[in-house]
């Protein structure tokens, strides 16, 4: 993955509503704008690294980049889930996410079981890959203690 580690920095906003709904799994939804501003060539999938919100604490996350087949999505999104419980929805806030490494290929499910087993299994991975040392120094990167208000893609 030649863009990894990839730096990135935008506005939290409202999503397709079903991360916490239908899968218990929230997450943070970037806008058009800084989804279109990923390269082009990074490839769909599941991603795991950190995020950080606002000038909050850096937290692991694992991270869908595409076009979610299960919900045959038109659009491309970014849809980050923190590992973290916050106690409120932070739409409009600035988040701030380092990705580290691949784990798989987007793809299609059965059911929504099915899916939620998957996104699960991705998280342990995550926390898996997280704590390895490679991976655990970009947790105190820079880039998360940069003055607020500036979006920056890739420092």
């Amino acid at each position: 993955m030649r863009h990894l580690p990839y730096f990135c920095r935008g506005e939290v906003v409202k999503g397709f509503g079903r991360g916490s709904k239908e899968l218990g799994i929230p997450t943070a939804n970037f806008s058009e704008q800084v989804v279109e501003s990923f390269p082009s060539d990074i490839s769909t999938g599941i991603y795991y690294g950190w995020a950080c919100v606002g000038n909050g604490d850096v937290h692991k996350m694992v991270l869908s980049i595409g076009w979610n087949p299960f919900y045959k999505n038109i659009k491309k999104s970014v849809e980050t889930h923190i590992i973290h419980t916050f106690k409120e929805d932070f739409y409009g806030e600035i988040l701030s996410i380092v990705i580290t490494g691949y784990i798989r290929p987007e793809k299609n499910f059965d059911s929504l079981a099915a899916l939620i087993s998957a996104i699960q299994e991705d998280i342990e991975e995550a926390k898996r890959q997280l704590d390895l040392p490679e991976h655990l120094k970009l947790k105190e990167d820079n880039f998360f203690h940069q003055p607020e208000g500036k979006i920056v893609n890739n420092h």
